[in-house]
């Protein structure tokens, strides 16, 4: 009856007032990672400048810049170990650690998405007679071998970072099909479907609008491989649906581009509430 009834809407009020609470400190979180990661950076360019004059032998121990000279092989051997320490001192300061090795070094990638952990993978690295890759755990699918073609002889770290950059990109793009997964699968019709590198995903979702049920077919293509959000979005109704579910469908696909996945389909599904 009517105390039934408001008793649902004080249910649903608390529970929206949670969701805004935890929005919020999401915000909140959010900006303060934000403000780290610029000050990180900052550290991270003061850094990366200081080991650039090392390795053309223009900073002496104390930090002073010498006279350039003809380096000998011992020479060259030290000021690569140092480049190698300052590297790992650079990396440690955006996800990235390692140790010196006998042989080289090992670098452990660590993958997160907006403050989530995720996995970490490990690229052991040879140095000598030329750098080479001994060992890793990095996914076949991510295009290692290119990489190091490109980078690996020419800038270690360069490589290092672009491999990162595809891991975390690649972590951060399973974890929004995750998510969706397991929390909108009540919408999801039938599987979602995604390739070993999940920059490809296709599925169908259904969203209740007035008392209407409204199907539409998503594919998410993820061009730029370095990144977690959709370059090529196309979202389409089926044949038979009304003219005017045009806009919807282009208002979504607009919101795929510009938002994680999950929390897209949370907004999608709060507009369906409302609508209601």
């Amino acid at each position: 009856g009517v105390f039934a009834h408001l008793e649902a809407l004080e249910a649903q009020a608390y529970e929206a007032a949670l969701k805004q609470e935890e929005l919020q400190q999401q915000e909140e979180k959010l900006a303060r990672l934000k403000a780290r990661v610029r000050e990180l950076r900052l550290q991270r360019d003061a850094l990366r400048a200081k080991v650039d004059l090392q390795e053309k032998g223009q900073l002496g121990k104390e930090g002073a810049v010498l006279d350039k000279a003809q380096p000998s092989a011992q020479d060259g051997l030290e000021r690569k170990i140092k480049s190698m320490k300052a590297m790992l001192q650079i990396f440690y300061l955006t996800g990235i650690s390692g140790k010196l090795t006998k042989q080289g070094v090992c670098f452990c990638i660590s993958t997160a998405y907006e403050g989530t952990y995720l996995d970490s993978y490990y690229l052991d690295l040879l140095i000598k007679p030329q750098v080479q890759i001994y060992r890793h755990s990095v996914p076949i699918f991510i295009p290692l071998e290119q990489i190091a073609r490109k980078h690996l002889q020419t800038d270690i770290r360069r490589f290092v970072s672009v491999v990162s950059d595809h891991l975390n990109a690649y972590a951060g793009r399973r974890y929004q099909a995750d998510q969706l997964q397991e929390h909108f699968s009540d919408q999801i019709e039938g599987t979602l479907q995604r390739n070993s590198l999940c920059n490809l995903l296709v599925f169908s979702y259904h969203v209740s609008s007035e008392s209407k049920t409204l199907v539409f077919n998503v594919r998410l293509l993820y061009g730029d491989l370095c990144c977690s959000l959709p370059t090529e979005v196309i979202v389409s109704c089926t044949p038979d649906a009304p003219a005017y579910l045009a806009e919807t469908a282009a208002a979504h696909s607009d919101l795929f581009r510009r938002v994680a996945l999950h929390k897209a389909f949370r907004s999608i599904s709060s507009a369906g509430e409302k609508a209601d």
